[in-house]
């Protein structure tokens, strides 16, 4: 077997462990959000960041959605970092965008956040505030979903089907969930552009 066969034998895999109910519950909790004209923050930290950054334009596009991602302002995340520290980068932009009750955090991350390891505790620290203020919290995380599975309303946990490759395939499948998610008829409210074309 080639490595090439190895790698997509396990993201099989990855798709049939996927717990489908945990995705139903998240499309729920985004189309409540939406209902009630909330907004929806996406939070990720490296490959994570730049999903969320796609992620944001596709539910801003397709699901009508007010969405933002804290990591596309590099002057406003570095300024942070330098200036308060890196911890509280997210909770002290979501502060100062106002979240509330109504609003929604979704997490995109390997770990999902664990203060006892020292990593993404920038992600701890929103979700406590996002607790504080009563915001909806939902996750697409990988391993055992860290802090965000623990106080999450909703979270998708891609399921380890190889530890030497937790990274790749949650960082893959967060594309692949939340493609679905914008793609749920509960929630897509436009056509992507080459299905509107047939």
């Amino acid at each position: 077997m080639t490595f090439t066969d190895q790698f997509l034998d396990e993201a099989s895999a990855v798709v049939r462990g996927l717990d489908r109910p945990k995705i139903e519950a998240l499309v729920d909790a985004l189309a409540s959000m939406r209902e009630r004209g909330g907004r929806l923050f996406i939070l990720g930290v490296g490959g994570s960041a730049a999903n969320a950054s796609h992620a944001v334009n596709d539910f801003r596009k397709l699901t009508g959605m007010e969405a933002y991602a804290p990591t596309d302002n590099v002057s406003e995340l570095t300024a942070r970092t330098n200036d308060e520290g890196w911890e509280s980068v997210f909770a002290a932009w979501l502060r100062t965008s106002r979240l509330q009750a109504a609003d929604m955090i979704l997490v995109l991350s390997v770990g999902g956040g664990d203060l006892e390891k020292n990593v993404s505790p920038n992600l701890v620290a929103a979700l406590k505030y996002a607790k504080q203020v009563g915001a909806t919290v939902g996750g697409i995380v990988g391993r055992d979903g860290g802090y965000t599975a623990k106080v999450a309303d909703a979270c998708v946990v891609v399921p380890t089907v190889n530890a030497a490759h937790v990274t790749p395939h949650t960082e893959a499948f967060q594309a692949v969930v939340w493609h679905l998610l914008v793609s749920h008829p509960k929630l897509k409210a436009a056509s992507t552009k080459w299905e509107g074309l047939r």
